[in-house]
């Protein structure tokens, strides 16, 4: 039997990954779950992120879901502030959508 109590938890590992992510760049929730070695656990990965304390330094902001849009409500307080979040690092959206194609990070 391996010991296991070194190795990080799956939220570690999610928090490690999150942390790469460069400013002007966006991730999704499967991508980062995928390089976090959590491979079909992009859930797992937007339920970590909704638990980080409000004032966390990791750039949960730059993770968006596969359509390349922000996975909150459009109308709530957290849709917008990670609009404004985003658009401060030189990510746009157009209708509401991310260009996957010009700023899907590629680690």
């Amino acid at each position: 039997m391996t010991n296991t109590s070194n190795s990080p938890s799956y939220q570690e590992k999610i928090w490690q990954i999150v942390a790469m992510i460069p400013e002007g760049k966006v991730a999704t929730y499967g991508q980062v779950a995928e390089l976090a070695g959590l491979s079909k656990m992009a859930r797992a990965v937007g339920k970590t992120l909704s638990q980080l304390p409000k004032d966390t330094q990791l750039p949960w902001h730059r993770v968006i879901n596969a359509q390349g849009k922000i996975s909150f409500p459009q109308d709530s307080e957290a849709y917008f502030r990670q609009k404004e979040r985003l658009e401060n690092e030189g990510v746009s959206l157009i209708n509401g959508k991310i260009r996957l194609k010009d700023y899907r990070w590629q680690p």
